[in-house]
């Protein structure tokens, strides 16, 4: 179930290769929650966590996962390198890719970032339906309190 909604996550023509790419590299464990903000923006977390830190950074690269992404999310039209995330805000020993959806965006503005700390990778989304932009505050917040609780 997890498995399903993580691939849920991205695009409908990318779920095929991305659940393929969960057998060939399977994780240990696959968490996930989710809430809603009071201003209407959904929040999730994923985390899996894999046999090595080997099979994360796979799944990373695989994810081609840098400073663009080439598998944008299924909420994202497109998206950009988050450049108000800053170095300041990194945690020892935990790598994280932080993207905003482009303007326009679609239905609804979508944040994500991705974290690596050892055989953990993680996904972050604060989605905010309408037309306003999901704040990027507390997204920045929900993004480093992860990666300490990672760290």
């Amino acid at each position: 179930m997890k498995r399903e909604r993580f691939l849920a996550e991205y695009r409908a023509e990318d779920r095929d290769e991305l659940a393929q790419l969960l057998v060939d590299t399977p994780p240990r464990h696959i968490t996930a929650r989710g809430w809603t903000m009071p201003d209407g923006t959904r929040a999730r977390v994923y985390l899996l966590r894999f046999n090595s830190t080997a099979y994360a950074t796979h799944i990373r690269d695989e994810l081609r996962v840098g400073p663009s992404m080439a598998r944008p999310s299924a909420g994202a039209v497109e998206t950009e390198f988050d450049t108000a995330w800053t170095f300041s805000r990194a945690v020892q020993g935990v790598s994280s890719y932080v993207f905003t959806e482009e303007a326009p965006h679609g239905e609804a503005h979508t944040r994500l970032a991705y974290s690596i700390a050892g055989d953990t990778f993680a996904l972050i989304v604060h989605e905010r339906p309408g037309p306003a932009e999901a704040a990027r505050i507390p997204f920045h917040q929900t993004v480093i309190l992860h990666n300490q609780l990672l760290g």
